[in-house]
């Protein structure tokens, strides 16, 4: 965009950002970040929007997913593989459903900082900056940890530069192969769930021994092999991002090169705010979080700043409202979007809305409330005749407890278990493979009413 340089969001409002005491450290990391190569690039990026643009049309189907925030200190290739291999599962079960395929889009390799509630926290009389990420500071509850430090950009940039590797060398090295399928299971393997999902697995195999004997072998067949994989996280820390920006020598625009997918909160979508003004000048993919407090106006605004070409993939509308609150505020805002007649991609993120304290103390999410908030918004676009594009979850392939309900049925008592989180509940594999179960029949029902419709 030739009216847009990198460095114009230092001009306007910020929100949901550090204020670094040390500016000469925070200079220098700058500078260091600027030399480095970027994380991805910008013909992935392109690719990545024309398979959105597909997605909006109903060609093709979204999955995001990863953890909420990724963590210094849990950092492990286990840790990656395992969300990978529930992301792969997943994505089988919805393309099964769907019959188009899936675009898979981790919250990896950037998803560092965390917008906060409140700038402060209190403990025990004693009050201190929050925890916003382990780019920005520590979660450790003292004046020390809560500072924020520079340095750790430069931590981030190592582990989102390692976390890419490894999802490379997954995604193309062979362990994507879709003949894989039985040992995906991950330990899925009780009660009813598990048993469609076993079947689902054996009416794959028996396609692929079809298309074998047909003569679409391994050999012949390189997409059965590997798959394309993407990476998002929320563009909130802009120093980051803006050190990571690079001109795109094919086009001549400019790339946020931190990840494929950016997003901007539903804390940080001031039209004339620091955030926007950044996003609007990318040639990435942008994601919006779209909350209760979202107007009509308020989109139409910000969809003609951020995608003013009404370019297809360009932008991509992530609704969070909270299980019973979706037919309260979608319709108005899919109406906004037709009266404009925009390219979007509709997105449903059902955890962000469901977040509750336990009767055991810990933040958490009802498992039930996240179906009910999905079953709501495939409700909300069958009603309006719109495309549901995708699904958002903050999940990881860990067997965590964080969120109540599911085929293990979590309880409040067991969260102490494995409560590893370092801010927001996430779903754990089982309960990510249930919650594709269920994405996967709202869009066979889909799929089905639109075949009638055709037909009659």
């Amino acid at each position: 965009m030739g009216d847009w340089r990198k460095t114009d969001w230092r001009a306007k409002p910020r929100v949901q950002m550090p204020d670094y005491t040390d500016t000469a450290a925070l200079t220098a990391v700058e500078a260091q970040l600027a030399k480095y190569p970027p994380l991805v690039f910008a013909g992935e990026s392109r690719r990545l929007k024309k398979h959105l643009g597909a997605a909006g049309r109903g060609e093709a189907f979204l999955l995001q997913g990863g953890d909420c925030a990724e963590s210094f200190e849990q950092f492990s290739a286990d840790g990656i593989r395992d969300t990978f291999k529930v992301m792969l599962q997943m994505a089988m079960v919805l393309t099964y459903g769907a019959k188009v395929p899936v675009i898979k889009v981790g919250r990896m390799a950037g998803q560092f900082a965390k917008p906060r509630s409140a700038p402060t926290e209190t403990v025990n009389g004693v009050e201190l900056p929050s925890y916003r990420g382990d780019i920005i500071n520590e979660l450790a509850f003292t004046p020390e940890a809560r500072i924020p430090d520079p340095a750790k950009m430069l931590q981030a940039y190592t582990q989102a530069a390692a976390t890419l590797n490894l999802i490379r060398a997954f995604s193309t090295g062979g362990y994507a192969d879709v003949h894989q399928v039985h040992a995906w299971t991950l330990g899925f393997t009780e009660g009813r769930k598990a048993e469609r999902y076993r079947e689902l697995a054996n009416r794959i195999t028996d396609t692929l021994d079809f298309m074998s004997a047909a003569g679409v072998n391994r050999d012949t067949a390189h997409t059965l092999q590997s798959v394309e994989f993407y990476t998002s996280h929320e563009a909130l820390l802009l120093e980051y991002e803006e050190a990571l920006t690079r001109l795109d020598s094919t086009s001549g625009n400019w790339l946020a090169g931190s990840g494929h997918l950016i997003w901007i909160g539903d804390r940080t979508r001031q039209p004339d705010g620091a955030h926007v003004e950044f996003c609007r000048g990318v040639l990435n993919p942008i994601g919006l979080k779209c909350g209760p407090s979202m107007t009509p106006d308020d989109l139409k605004v910000l969809m003609a700043r951020l995608n003013p070409n009404n370019e297809a993939g360009r932008l991509t509308l992530i609704t969070r409202f909270g299980a019973g609150k979706v037919g309260e505020h979608l319709p108005r805002l899919v109406r906004a979007v037709q009266e404009e007649g925009a390219n979007v991609v509709w997105v449903c993120d059902p955890m962000h809305g469901n977040t509750i304290k336990s009767s055991t103390g810990y933040k958490t999410r009802p498992f039930e409330s996240v179906l009910r908030e999905v079953r709501e918004f495939f409700g909300v676009h069958a009603s309006e005749g719109t495309v549901p594009g995708g699904v958002h979850f903050e999940m990881t392939g860990q067997d965590v407890t964080e969120c109540t309900g599911g085929v293990h049925a979590v309880t409040d008592e067991d969260l102490s278990d494995r409560y590893h989180t370092a801010c927001d509940p996430r779903l754990n594999a089982s309960q990510s493979l249930e919650l594709a179960f269920l994405v996967a029949e709202e869009l066979t029902s889909l799929r089905n009413a639109r075949q009638a419709r055709e037909a009659g």
